[in-house]
């Protein structure tokens, strides 16, 4: 299904390419299940048990990344800052990570497609799509050749860019089939890392006294409170923003709370603490020297499978963007898994002829779109709750809600204000700057606009007559 499978005038109408996939013909249930439910609800039937995604999300943080940024905490800070730098990135996460992921499990739809109904609109949502595509196809082909380099620095003889062509080959091929398959590769990956971790501790840390690490001033030119808070914080933002992509296969909110609350802590704190100790007692911040010089061919190999394991969710959420905004913008239905032959291609070229290093200062540059969209997201659905009727109703039919304006204002405003304060401003914590100041200005904004509307409604002639669903900004998407 590689081509266009259903149009209408204007996506997620209530006809029948609306549909969530659990009405229609058999053979748009069949496509729709191929695609993982790319553009419609995840159906009751297709939902998951709260381990399997669980094992994911833990799959995402405890990664590669964690270690190296529990490495830079460990040799710039001593460890009791590090444990507070982790426990207040952390919960700020978690936070913002159960919100949305409430949210996908509820509305049962990806970041993107529920953009359209969280304040962002048709078009704004494609541009959402957009953002996570790039964003996240970038970081796939930054990781690949950070795959690729380490390989090539075990086995020696064989070129990076055959590792890169090999390891982004892997990763493509088990996210063109979708969850389940990702899912059963975190189930391998997940405990040979963990055996990793603690293979590496009992090694490298053999003849220290933990009281002394612990105690011990940073090996490393210090670095503040704050610039450890905005490391840990500013690593997994984009994987708080994407949440929703993967627990729309969740069942119950309480999945995502208790799968949340276990994941990110102990990745953070298990995998983050790990490397802090290791940089304290190595004295380095080279974190794969240390596990390559303490466990080998294993430790490598395992670490590989790290990298591997955050890669494959980069490829699957940009792949979920990007059909989003084709859908949006040219109003065709591309298949999932075609896209995602397509980046992962892409990516995998690009890592194997190494322009992607060229692409690090890029994509930090775009991250700081990223924050905001949290927080809109977040405001609209919790508090402002102009389209909620529409999802609510929709829901309960078991169809997609009626399509939104194009564009929302508003939200666009507060996108711009709110990257702009994690940009300049010098106070805090970025992304958690860039996200409290969209979602305060989207619910007040949104608020008084809403309150506006509902007056302009009671004096306008037949007023007393409208329902009620019909006095408030739902009708601006009708």
């Amino acid at each position: 299904m590689s081509g266009r499978t259903g149009r209408t005038g204007r996506s997620g109408g209530s006809g029948k390419s609306g549909r969530s996939g659990m009405r229609g013909t058999g053979k748009g249930r069949e496509d729709a299940a191929l695609d993982d439910y790319a553009l419609v609800r995840v159906p009751e039937h297709a939902r998951c048990s709260w381990l399997s995604v669980a094992v994911q999300r833990f799959g995402q943080v405890s990664s590669f990344q964690q270690f190296l940024v529990g490495a830079v905490l460990g040799f710039g800070m001593s460890f009791t800052d590090a444990v507070i730098a982790i426990t207040v990135g952390s919960v700020m996460l978690e936070v913002v990570t159960i919100l949305l992921g409430i949210a996908g499990v509820r509305e049962g739809v990806s970041v993107s497609v529920l953009a359209r109904w969280s304040g962002f609109g048709r078009k704004g949502s494609a541009l959402v799509g957009l953002l996570i595509a790039l964003s996240l196809a970038g970081w796939f082909g930054v990781q690949n050749g950070v795959f690729a380099r380490g390989m090539h620095d075990l086995a020696g003889g064989t070129p990076e860019w055959a590792w890169a062509l090999i390891g982004g080959a892997v990763i493509t091929v088990i996210t063109v089939f979708g969850f389940t398959m990702m899912a059963w590769t975190a189930y391998l990956t997940v405990p040979a890392f963990l055996f990793l971790a603690g293979y590496s501790i009992i090694d490298t840390l053999a003849g220290h006294s933990l009281a002394d690490l612990m105690a011990a001033p940073p090996p490393g030119p210090p670095l503040s409170l704050a610039e450890g808070t905005t490391l840990v914080s500013g690593a997994f933002i984009l994987g708080a923003i994407m949440t929703p992509d993967m627990t729309r296969f969740n069942r119950r909110p309480a999945d995502v709370v208790k799968q949340t609350l276990i994941s990110v802590t102990l990745g953070e704190y298990l995998i983050g603490l790990t490397a802090v100790l290791l940089a304290q007692a190595a004295r380095s911040v080279d974190i794969v020297g240390i596990i390559t010089s303490s466990s080998g061919l294993l430790g490598t190999l395992v670490l590989a499978t790290a990298i591997l394991k955050i890669n494959d969710w980069n490829l699957y959420s940009s792949s979920l963007g990007l059909v989003n905004s084709v859908d949006v913008l040219f109003g065709r239905r591309i298949s999932r898994r075609g896209v995602t032959w397509v980046i992962g291609a892409a990516g995998t070229a690009l890592s194997a002829v190494g322009i992607v290093d060229n692409f690090t200062d890029f994509l930090e540059t775009i991250g700081v779109l990223a924050p905001p969209v949290a927080g809109i997201i977040i405001a609209e659905y919790y508090v402002v709750r102009q389209f909620r009727p529409g999802l609510d109703r929709a829901r309960a039919a078991g169809t997609m809600p009626p399509p939104t304006a194009d564009w929302m204002p508003l939200s666009l405003v507060c996108w711009a204000f709110g990257s702009a304060v994690g940009k300049y401003l010098d106070a805090g914590i970025p992304a958690i700057n860039s996200v409290l100041a969209a979602l305060l200005l989207y619910i007040a904004a949104g608020k008084a606009l809403m309150a506006r509307k509902a007056r302009m409604a009671r004096r306008a002639p037949g007023a007393d007559v409208l329902p009620p669903a019909e006095t408030d900004l739902t009708r601006s998407g009708g």
